[in-house]
């Protein structure tokens, strides 16, 4: 589903009315709700907006586990670091114990071993192939999603659950989640705001299926639902 809103306000208050309508089902039916958070700058708005007095009720987050989709190889205070955005912005206001959140520990410094210890951490909550009730993403203007960045290794990764990706463009190492995992989801949501993504986006969404250049093109749910939530801004390419 492609869902096109006139601001970035509209679409994440759709998105915080979804997000409670998934974790409804899925405490009600399975009794926890699982979610991979996405990182960076578009999805702290909607963090805030769950964590406010309209919809911190909303959720009985005593029965949510937080994981992340990636991370940056940084400690957890560094002000790039993926889980101090969500710490600051959705877990400190709605005061989230410590033990439903699997961060990665990025401490280790070394990133196969982060990466290691995050693959045993989440597949030891599943016991089994990891099935999150729901994975959030973003896309960048190259098309990346998570840390699956065009022509890296990470993109043909079938076996691991999580896996430390070298980003030669950027001069590091991202730690990601991988397109199994994320495919395996009962629903993918991405969030994706600006003139700056509209190229990409139409490219993605309606041009060839070229996946080395656009991995978020990978994103394509086995039997779960995919959204794509955009603004005005971002789709002003599309057809």
């Amino acid at each position: 589903m492609i869902k096109i809103f006139e601001d970035a306000g509209q679409l994440n208050r759709f998105a915080a009315e979804k997000f409670v309508e998934i974790a409804d089902e899925a405490i009600e039916n399975r009794g926890s709700f699982t979610f991979a958070l996405a990182g960076g700058s578009t999805p702290k708005s909607l963090y805030q907006l769950l964590g406010s007095d309209e919809f911190k009720n909303k959720v009985d987050w005593s029965k949510v586990f937080f994981f992340f989709g990636d991370e940056r190889n940084v400690t957890p205070s560094d002000a790039e670091s993926n889980f101090r955005m969500a710490n600051e912005n959705l877990f400190q206001p709605l005061k989230i114990s410590e033990t439903h959140i699997c961060r990665w520990r990025t401490e280790l410094k070394d990133a196969e071993m982060i990466a290691f210890a995050y693959d045993v951490s989440v597949g030891n909550f599943f016991c089994t192939d990891p099935k999150f009730n729901l994975v959030l993403l973003g896309m960048g203007d190259d098309g990346h999603t998570a840390s699956l960045f065009p022509f890296t290794k990470a993109l043909a990764e079938t076996e691991r659950i999580a896996v430390a990706n070298q980003v030669e463009k950027l001069g590091t190492t991202r730690l990601t989640l991988t397109f199994p995992v994320i495919n395996n989801a009962r629903n993918v949501i991405f969030l994706v705001k600006g003139a700056d993504k509209a190229e990409t986006l139409r490219a993605v969404l309606q041009g060839e299926f070229q996946p080395e250049n656009y991995p978020a093109q990978n994103v394509k749910p086995i039997d779960g639902n995919l959204y794509w939530l955009v603004d005005r801004e971002a789709a002003g390419l599309l057809k």
